[in-house]
Formats: structure tokens, sequence, C-alpha cells
């Protein structure tokens, strides 16, 4: 039966003699998308986000003339249909029974949640990984990171023109374009960066810009103008993101990057009456998805 665990799969175990079992247990780590997604609680089959366009700016109004009205309307809708995972793993009785390492069936057990928060980690990772991939649209039929978001106002872009590598001068330029994001409306909205999202590559290059008080590369005594002003509040290292040169900033606009918990990791075991074999399942159903792309500003890297 596919998916069994018999007594030949593991039949070490059935002897005396062994110092220990390894490949199974490893540290746990604090799961990594949790910094980089709101997370919220889904009620339904699906969540639905719409979007919607504000006012314009107010033109002057002379002595006896009439006020001007505006209007405002819905534009774009997406909805997110929430995915169920699902692994589990059957023991013979027999295996189960004749097992001499009580420590291996705890390692079994484990195993299950470790492939429930490595499956979350990619699933939220992959948003990222697929930034600027058209075949992975977001409501306004644009990947996360576009040149060419439409509003009415004409376009809107949360990512440079041409991809450039992770700099002192890179991070300046995305946070003066974070800075001037507008509304549907072209309206300046006050949105700011918050987080540099880096994969593993990366890393010491982020700390080198970031960490201290000098600019950082330069023969001059410069101040270093990012840490100084505070401009990024935290760096998040993904091991997840599959792109050695592509790099993130989270920002603190409402509805970016969310999450949806339709039901909570649950761990359930059964005994099969005919086999006395038993069953162990995990599973789990959620959402992850982006809503409003103004939450982050990402460049593919040179």
């Amino acid at each position: 039966m596919s998916g069994t665990i018999t007594s030949s799969s593991f039949a070490k175990a059935l002897w005396y003699g062994l110092n220990s079992w390894f490949g199974l247990s490893y540290k746990e780590t604090q799961q990594e998308w949790r910094s980089c997604f709101e997370i919220l609680q889904s009620k339904q089959r699906y969540e639905e986000d719409q979007n919607a366009t504000g006012l314009g700016l107010a033109p002057v109004k002379n002595e006896s003339e009439a006020t001007i009205y505006d209007t405002m309307k819905q534009s774009y809708n997406k909805r997110y249909t929430n995915v169920a995972y699902s692994l589990g793993f059957i023991i013979t009785h027999e295996m189960r029974e004749d097992n001499l390492y009580a420590s291996l069936g705890k390692d079994f057990a484990s195993e299950l949640g470790r492939s429930g928060r490595q499956t979350s980690e990619i699933v939220h990772a992959n948003h990222f990984n697929r930034a600027f991939n058209t075949s992975y649209l977001g409501g306004d039929s644009k990947p996360l990171c576009s040149t060419t978001h439409p509003i009415e106002a004409g376009t809107l872009a949360n990512k440079p023109a041409i991809d450039i590598s992770l700099s002192e001068a890179a991070i300046e330029e995305a946070i003066n374009t974070i800075e001037l994001f507008t509304d549907n409306r072209g309206n300046v909205r006050n949105i700011s960066a918050m987080k540099l999202l880096v994969p593993t590559n990366l890393q010491f290059e982020a700390k080198r810009i970031l960490g201290g008080t000098e600019r950082p590369a330069t023969a001059n005594r410069d101040i270093n103008a990012l840490y100084h002003m505070g401009s990024i509040k935290m760096t998040l290292v993904n091991r997840y993101l599959t792109d050695s040169n592509a790099w993130f900033i989270l920002t603190d606009c409402p509805k970016g990057m969310r999450h949806f918990t339709r039901e909570a990791p649950r761990f359930t075991s059964k005994n099969d009456f005919d086999t006395d074999n038993v069953k162990f399942k995990f599973y789990e159903r959620y959402i992850s998805a982006w809503t409003d792309f103004r939450g982050v500003y990402g460049s593919a890297g040179a």
C-alpha cells in the first residue's frame, strides 16, 4: 500500500544496538512568511477584495458658483479561494509493536508538522518568487511588481523601470518611489517603506548597506542616511526566495500581502479495523494572496 511504513521500511528499528536515528529531527525556526503577511481569519469558502476609486482634488470655487460634485465607484475585483493542504502516512501494526526505539515514533509524528510548515513557507514565498512573472496576475491583471499597474490617472510602478541590484542607491530610489505612491485618482497617499526582504545570498550586503552609521563602500565619512533616518525598520531574510538577486521592500500599505486561515493545522490518527494499521494525517486550509500592489516594491536585480 502506497504511503505505508512497514517493518521492512525501517528494519533497523527491530534490532537493538543503534545509538540514534538521524535525518528526521532538525531544529525548527519561526515561520518566515508570518513577518511578510497580514494574518486574518476566513469564514467562508473564498474571500473577495474589491478595489474602489476615491475623490479627486478640490477645484477653486469662485463666488456665487455652484460646488462641483465628484463621484466614487468600484473598480477591479479579486476573489481568493481557500486551498487545502494535507499529507499522511500509515504504520503497520507489526511495525508499531516491534519498533524498539520510542524516539522514532515521535520523529514520524513531528515530520508531518515539518512537512506542513515547509509547504506553507514555499506557498507564501512563491508570491515573491513569481512577483515579476506575467503568468501570475493580481486583480488588476498585472503581476505583483510591475511598471504599469493601471489606475484612473494612468499607471503606477512598484518596481524600477530597469531592474537593479540591491545597493544604497537602489533602496533610496525605492523609498522615494514608495513615498510618492498615489491612489487610483493620482493623489499621493501616506505610504512608507517598512521592511527589506532579501534572499539568503543578499543578507550580508543588506547588513553592510543598512547596519552602519556611515555610508557603505565610500572613502568619505558621509553619514548613512538610511540608518540615521530609520528608513527601513527591519531586514527579513527568507530562505525560500529562489532568485538570489531579487529583493523587495514591504510597505505599511493596508491590504497588501494577506493570509486568511480557514482551518488551522490539525493532526489526526485513526486505526483501521481490518488491518490494525494506524493512519496519521495532517490537514489545513488557507489563502495566501496579495490585494493592493502598493504593499510591495520589488526589483529582480541586475
